[in-house]
């Protein structure tokens, strides 16, 4: 399962692999179920349904691995907007947006982490004016150090600024300790990228980690966002909860758009759950990473691939697999 796990993430970064999927009509209905649409008028219908539904929402546009300012800056205006239409649909008490640092810049070498401060500073005072929040994203472990020290220069301005940890990695317990204080928002979450072992936990030693980290975070005064669609995890997050006498309004849930809908309903009925929805055209890496999370997704990928290889990107020599 972790070689079929580490080739999906490896697909995740292949530009044959890409054209195969953004051509297949078959992949479409697929990344449908996990990518609310291409248009912020989809990101914000999605987001409506959902909080009529009594669930919170946090947005996420789409897009990584920026290679200039330019597209930073983009992306940065592309936030701004999608918090203007939030708060002008009286949504903002729901609906934060969740960002990733690379769509910012942040691995543009000299000046790109800085590139990347400046553009979360604007998002945040977007997200202020809109009356809500913001969430940073993990990525590849190899931006961690970085990521945190961005979070911490910029809670300086905006303190509800929300990060994400991911318990495969070996220092996440480290940062969960770190991070557990007073108004610290902190999204726990497993991880979904490939780190070398050194840095990384395997197999079950990841859900061990997992419940370290949460036990440190709902002992303390964070705001805990429990991340997980394992049930055994969200059992012994309950118990915590119980255990650590936690109110409803000082944690939630955190699940994906698509995954499991009918167990995010039932589990709000107690709990505060937020849905993490995706929307914009790139959505391919993040559609590679969820067949990665749940391989049983790929038999309709392969069988979408396989068509698509025997149309145009066949014949201009082009095959599934490989890449860069």
């Amino acid at each position: 399962m972790s070689v079929l796990r580490n080739s999906l993430l490896a697909g995740a970064r292949s530009t044959r692999m890409r054209r195969v999927a953004e051509r297949s009509r078959l992949v479409r209905p697929l990344v449908d179920r996990f990518v609310a649409g291409a248009l912020e008028r989809d990101a914000v219908a999605t987001a409506r349904r959902l909080t009529d539904e009594d669930l919170l929402v946090t947005l996420d546009y789409l897009g990584e691995d920026v290679v200039s300012a330019d597209q930073a800056r983009a992306t940065v205006a592309a936030y701004r907007s999608i918090l203007k239409i939030v708060a002008a649909n009286g949504l903002g008490a729901n609906v934060e947006v969740s960002l990733k640092l690379s769509a910012l810049g942040q691995s543009l070498g000299a000046g790109g982490e800085q590139l990347a401060l400046d553009g979360a500073m604007a998002i945040c005072a977007a997200a202020a004016s809109a009356g809500t929040t913001v969430t940073l994203d993990a990525e590849d472990y190899t931006t961690i150090s970085s990521t945190l020290e961005i979070h911490s220069r910029a809670r300086a301005e905006f303190p509800w600024l929300g990060i994400a940890i991911q318990a495969y990695l070996k220092r996440a317990e480290a940062d969960c300790q770190d991070l557990a204080r007073a108004g610290c928002r902190v999204r726990l979450c497993k991880g979904a990228y490939v780190a070398p072992e050194s840095a990384s936990y395997k197999g079950g030693a990841v859900g061990d980690s997992y419940g370290r980290c949460l036990a440190t975070l709902l002992s303390s005064n964070a705001y805990p966002m429990i991340a997980t669609h394992d049930p055994a995890m969200i059992d012994a997050a309950k118990s915590l909860i119980a255990q650590f006498q936690r109110s409803r309004d000082s944690y939630e849930f955190q699940l994906l758009y698509g995954v499991r809908p009918d167990e995010q309903r039932a589990l709000s009925a107690e709990n505060r759950v937020r849905v993490y929805v995706p929307y914009g055209d790139e959505w391919y890496p993040y559609f590679m990473r969820r067949l990665a999370e749940r391989p049983a997704n790929l038999r309709f990928f392969v069988r979408a691939a396989a068509s698509a290889a025997t149309g145009p990107i066949r014949r201009s020599g082009a095959s599934v697999g490989g890449g860069k």
